[in-house]
């Protein structure tokens, strides 16, 4: 009984291997997950989405609910905007937005949390919830860059880049970072909940059926 057959010794190393190679990688989705969450939670707080350039009018920059424009006297930034209070963002557009790009971050924090779960749940399991909110939280980001831009023509907005601002047309404006990284983080969702789904049915068999039946005929 403890001299194994050669096919035996194969299968236990083929089977090692796999499983230090899965633990490996789950340990890496892990990490990028927790770095994509950190991204989500930046872009959504952050009120550079837009932003002034040499020619505007005014000076400022807008987020998804957080926005400051200056003042045509003193050039003082006036700021205003809150994520609670949805009459103080100044386009139904960038309320929708929030709404998705808000959604996606809470999902991501969720599949995070979820982490929790590989302590109680089949592994295989846990890996495919996550794969499918971070697919979700890559659709709803999706949505949310594209329906911002639709509120470009609000009077606030036009204060700030000129009259020539419309939807989808940021006039005298710029994309600022904030929205750049929106858009990035669409691309890492998306690879995260790939790598998920992928870990998660390599953990649905972690033993090859030849080395189990071969055991089994062998004892047999």
């Amino acid at each position: 009984m403890d001299n194994l057959l050669p096919a035996q010794e194969a299968a236990k190393i083929y089977h090692t291997n796999y499983v230090r190679n899965s633990r490996a990688i789950g340990v890496m989705w892990a990490i990028f997950t927790i770095c994509f969450v950190i991204i989500t939670t930046t872009v959504f707080i952050q009120p550079f989405w837009i932003g002034d350039s040499v020619n505007t009018p005014q000076a400022g920059y807008f987020g998804l609910f957080h926005y400051c424009i200056g003042n045509a006297l003193t050039s003082e930034l006036i700021c205003k905007g809150s994520a609670v209070d949805f009459s103080s963002i100044p386009s139904g557009a960038f309320q929708t937005a929030m709404f998705f790009v808000g959604t996606s971050m809470l999902l991501i924090v969720g599949t995070m949390v979820c982490f929790s779960l590989f302590f109680f749940c089949n592994a295989g399991n846990v890996y495919k919830i996550c794969a499918w909110m971070q697919l979700a939280s890559a659709v709803l980001m999706v949505m949310g860059c594209m329906i911002y831009p639709d509120g470009w023509d609000a009077p606030e907005v036009k204060r700030m880049c000129g009259q020539m601002t419309d939807k989808y047309s940021l006039g005298n404006c710029t994309v600022r970072w904030a929205y750049i990284l929106a858009i990035i983080s669409i691309l890492d969702a998306l690879l995260l909940s790939f790598l998920s789904f992928t870990l998660g049915n390599r953990q649905d068999k972690l033993l090859p059926d030849d080395f189990e039946v071969e055991g089994a005929g062998k004892r047999a």
